[in-house]
């Protein structure tokens, strides 16, 4: 059975955006690409929401054409293009970028199959509503914050709407060079 696990980059106060969906203050380093690659490779299938899928899509496709960009990204743009992603959406209707399944119907019952599935976990990364909606049907695993140095004062957060208490292990945490804290926690059910 795979597990579902939210991958989310947090500033200190909870806010995983600005207002206006920004994420400029994620301190962006080789040793939090490290980290972020680490977490790539436990990825069976990466799940978005709508917004994050098309922020996706609209950039690591011109990866690939890019002479200037990094070996770093040109490997994670491949990985992207060739490795099955799921959007959860109501008004993406179609797949519009390689290996891409939209669900847009039935949400937790198909997550439930895709659970059930072999393979490595399923991970969403970001997608702050969509989370929220995986919580409230009690699908989601594991959490993987990163937690920036920094406070936001407002934004976008995933814990907004949550009503009950979640009971969390930590499973792991470490510092990131550049003062960002990875913290790696499982539900406790």
């Amino acid at each position: 059975m795979r597990k579902i696990v939210l991958f989310l980059h947090q500033s200190l106060d909870g806010y995983c955006a600005t207002v206006d969906g920004g994420l400029d203050w994620i301190p962006y380093n080789e040793a939090f690409e490290k980290y972020a690659e680490k977490i790539v490779k436990t990825v069976g299938t990466p799940m978005y929401g709508r917004v994050t899928y098309e922020l996706m899509k609209s950039y690591w496709p011109k990866v690939l054409q890019d002479t200037a960009a990094s070996k770093h990204d040109r490997e994670h743009a491949e990985w992207l293009e060739s490795v099955e992603k799921i959007v959860f959406s109501t008004t993406l209707m179609k797949e519009d970028w390689n290996n891409t399944r939209v669900i847009s119907a039935n949400v937790e019952e198909e997550v439930k199959k895709l659970k059930e599935g072999e393979g490595k976990d399923l991970v969403i990364f970001g997608s702050p509503t969509l989370a929220r909606s995986l919580m409230s049907m009690d699908l989601i695993d594991e959490f993987r914050f990163t937690v920036s140095p920094v406070i936001l004062g407002q934004g976008l957060t995933f814990m907004r709407s949550i009503e009950n208490r979640v009971n969390l292990e930590l499973l792991s945490s470490e510092e990131i060079k550049g003062g960002m804290v990875a913290l790696h926690y499982k539900i406790v059910r």
